[in-house]
């Protein structure tokens, strides 16, 4: 690393350390409020965002031609637009209010940054999402944006550590398995929180496993956040007596994880499982220690949940999508962006935020001639088999093809037959499933994700399904 690029890292984090102090405080006050202040809050900021929106982005001003910022209301907002991330990359240049901010500048600065980040034109972070799971999306910020951000990914866990005898001066101490890159926002988290209120010690996913394993016992974080893929395998190192940590959190993030792998994570580590879901596009939710229902940072981010017509859905019923309207992003607005993740609405809490559970991505779903499976009933199956240390699972026309690393004695032809037996009570007719052992699965380059689960490309899916509930 030169000292150049030492200094300009250095100087982001100081940056950035600052900025999430600065929005912590009001960040942890408005945990507490009511669902008045709250409503009055989010449309302060949506006028704000619709005003800025419409006066600096040729790619919004043309789709809010005719409305009035300055009266618009809540309930208005349903009538915009929807966007979707095709169309923005589609007209990128158009997009940003700063009118500096192209696509070719910003896929230019992202090339350049591999671990160690940097600013582009002195106050902005640029960050990739979906390059392991679709269409590839850029997204820039300020840094005081991106700061309002991490405060709403770490106001809740600063509010039960200092309810619970005060933030000791070194700040929130967490070990993050997530992302390799900086271009990713949990490596970018990773990279530049370093210091007070928060502070990260990276072990990358990416890494093998006794790596990983070895960064955090050197480290011993009180608190862990990591993808859902790598927790169960990190708590059969913690039964093992590898992984020695004793955890006062444990946190999921970036993928679904199942009941089962819950479970068998706060086994392992003593404490129960946080459920997070976050977004690079802005969206933030937390479940309760244990809880699979998540209450999402609504003064931040609005989410709409609705039907494959766009439609809202009722409490209890799985959306096809959720569209989001960033609230703090000013220079990327995002008014209504539709994501393909499937949440259950379960009300709001007493403050007025929307609780809900995540279902997992509404592509993500097994659509067979004879039903639609949710690829969790699949991976059940792979829990039950304790050499299985990580797997991927693809769809087939008529099964699936699972891809796993092992470690120890292992039935494929066992694995195989569980399987088929899940497709079968879930309506498969002569489901077909082949097992085979890799040494290790490829994770995407920038994010370090994996995606567990393969559905077939749409052009091969069939045309007809039979939905059969939530189970399968």
């Amino acid at each position: 690393m030169t000292a150049a690029m030492t200094t300009d890292l250095e100087l982001m984090r100081t940056r950035l350390s600052g900025a999430i102090g600065h929005h912590l405080p009001g960040h942890i006050e408005r945990l507490g409020w009511d669902a008045g202040r709250l409503a009055a809050h989010q449309r302060d900021r949506l006028r704000a965002l619709l005003a800025r929106a419409m006066t600096r982005s040729p790619f919004h001003a043309a789709r809010l031609r005719g409305v009035d910022p300055d009266r618009f209301e809540l309930a208005d907002l349903a009538r915009l637009p929807v966007m979707t991330k095709a169309e923005m990359m589609a007209d990128f240049d158009a997009v940003p209010t700063d009118r500096r901010l192209t696509r070719d500048l910003v896929e230019r600065h992202l090339a350049g940054v591999v671990t160690d980040p940097s600013l582009l034109l002195g106050g902005y972070v640029g960050l990739v999402s979906g390059g392991s799971t679709g269409q590839r999306g850029l997204f820039v910020q300020t840094a005081g944006e991106y700061a309002e951000f991490v405060a709403s990914v770490t106001r809740r866990a600063l509010a039960a550590a200092a309810a619970g005898g005060g933030l000791p001066p070194e700040g929130l101490f967490i070990g993050i398995v997530g992302a390799a890159t900086a271009v990713h926002s949990s490596g970018l988290a990773a990279a530049t929180a370093t210091r007070p209120p928060v502070r990260m010690t990276p072990a990358p996913a990416s890494l093998p496993v006794a790596e990983i394993v070895a960064r955090l016992n050197a480290a011993q974080p009180p608190s862990l956040l990591a993808y859902a893929t790598k927790l169960p395998e990190l708590a059969r190192e913690q039964r093992a007596g590898r992984l020695r940590l004793n955890l006062r959190s444990v946190t999921s993030m970036s993928e679904a994880i199942t009941p089962a792998e819950r479970a068998a994570v706060a086994e392992s580590f003593g404490v129960p499982v946080i459920d997070m879901f976050v977004s690079t596009e802005g969206l933030v939710g937390h479940s309760e220690p244990g809880g699979a229902l998540l209450t999402f940072a609504s003064d931040n981010c609005l989410a709409e949940c609705v039907d494959e017509d766009g439609q809202p859905v009722a409490d209890g019923v799985p959306s096809a999508k959720v569209l989001i309207t960033n609230l703090h992003n000013l220079t990327q607005p995002m008014i209504r962006y539709e994501l393909t993740d499937r949440f259950t609405p379960a009300g709001t809490s007493p403050g007025g935020a929307l609780r809900a559970g995540v279902e997992g991505r509404s592509d993500d779903v097994f659509r067979y001639r004879e039903a639609s499976v949710h690829p969790f009933v699949l991976g059940a199956s792979l829990l039950h088999a304790p050499a299985v240390r990580e797997y991927q699972i693809r769809q087939t026309e008529h099964g699936a093809d699972i891809a796993a690393v092992i470690d120890g004695d292992f039935d494929p032809a066992a694995v195989a037959a569980a399987v088929e037996r899940c497709l079968r009570e879930a309506g498969v007719a002569r489901p077909r499933v082949g097992v085979r052992r890799v040494r290790i699965l490829d994770r995407d380059p920038m994010t370090s994700k994996i995606r567990r689960f393969v559905p077939l490309p749409a052009e091969r899916r069939p045309e007809l399904a039979v939905p059969r509930g939530p189970g399968g």
